[in-house]
C-alpha cells in the first residue's frame, strides 16, 4: 500500500501530469482537496473508488482515512491543488507517514504562479530587470510569517514578487512595496487561473488596490508585483546571439544557425 501524493495542477483538469494523471486512475481511494481541485479531475479514478472531500476535515480525520486504507492494503490518490512544494500542508502529513511507517511517492504538479504567469502572458525572468522570483504570503490565521520575511525585505532585492493568499489585504501589500518599487511599478492580479471563472487585472501598485475591489475579486489570487511585468525595452539575453560561445554551439551559431 502507498500514499501517491499528486500536485492537480491550478485548475483546468488538463493541467495535471500523466504520471499524476494515472496514479489516480490506479487507486482505489482518493482523498482531494474539493474546494480547489478541479471536479473534471476525479473522473478519472477508477469505477467504483472511495472519493472523499477533504474540506472538511481535520489533518486527524485526513490520517484515519490514510491508516484505515493502509489496513486494507488500498492505494491513495491524495490531491493537491497546484504544486506540493509550497503552502501544501505537505510537511505535517509526511511526518505522520514517517512515524506510522507508511510508504508514499510525491509527483509534482503545475504550480499556481507559473499558471497565473501564463495567463498574463509574460516571463517574470526579463535580462536587465529581474532574475529572481519571490513566492511568498503575508500572515494568516493558519499560520504567520516569520519576522524576516517581509514584504519590504524581499521588494528591496527589486525582484518579481508573486504574493500569494494575500489579495484580502492587497492595500496593505501596496502601502509595503511602493517606497521600493514607486507608485507606477507594474502590478497584476490574476483570480482562479485556467478556471472558467478566471479574472485578470493589470494595474500599477497605485492603482492595483481599487481596481481589486471594484472587480470583487475573494482569496484564491495571485498578486504580482515588478518591473517585469511591463518590460518593453531590455536587453536579449545572450543564450541565443550569434557569436555566444556554449557547449551545445561552440564557437557561435554559423551561417545564422545553431549546429
Amino acid at each position: 500500500m502507498t500514499v501517491h501524493f499528486i500536485g492537480a495542477g491550478p485548475g483546468a483538469a488538463d493541467l495535471i501530469t500523466v504520471r499524476g494523471r494515472d496514479r489516480i486512475a490506479a487507486c482505489p481511494i482518493c482523498l482531494y482537496a474539493g474546494s480547489l481541485v478541479a471536479p473534471e479531475i476525479l473522473s478519472w479514478c477508477p469505477p467504483g473508488a472511495r472519493i472523499i472531500d477533504t474540506a472538511p476535515l481535520s489533518l486527524d480525520a485526513i490520517m484515519a482515512e490514510i491508516e484505515a486504507a493502509h489496513a486494507q492494503g488500498q492505494d491513495v490518490a491524495r490531491l493537491h491543488s497546484g504544486d506540493l512544494s509550497i503552502w501544501s500542508a505537505l510537511a505535517e502529513q509526511l511526518r505522520r507517514l514517517d512515524r506510522l511507517g507508511i510508504p508514499y511517492t510525491l509527483t509534482p504538479g503545475v504550480p499556481s504562479f507559473a499558471a497565473a504567469a501564463a495567463v498574463l502572458e509574460r516571463e517574470l525572468t526579463v535580462p536587465g530587470l529581474a532574475q529572481s522570483v519571490v513566492l511568498t504570503r503575508t500572515s494568516g490565521r493558519a499560520s504567520a510569517m516569520p519576522e524576516r520575511e517581509r514584504l519590504a525585505a524581499f521588494a528591496a532585492t527589486g525582484a518579481t514578487l508573486a504574493i500569494h493568499l494575500s489579495i484580502h489585504v492587497i492595500e496593505a501589500v501596496a502601502q509595503e512595496l511602493v517606497p521600493h518599487y514607486g507608485a507606477d511599478c507594474p502590478a497584476a492580479v490574476v483570480f482562479r487561473a485556467t478556471w472558467p471563472d478566471e479574472t485578470v487585472i493589470r494595474g500599477s501598485l497605485a492603482t492595483i488596490p481599487q481596481l481589486v475591489h471594484a472587480a470583487t475579486l475573494e482569496r484564491t489570487a495571485i498578486i504580482f508585483v515588478g518591473p517585469a511585468l511591463d518590460a518593453r525595452e531590455f536587453r536579449e539575453s545572450a543564450l541565443y546571439a550569434a557569436d555566444y560561445d556554449r557547449r551545445f554551439r561552440p564557437n557561435g551559431a554559423v551561417g545564422g544557425k545553431s549546429p
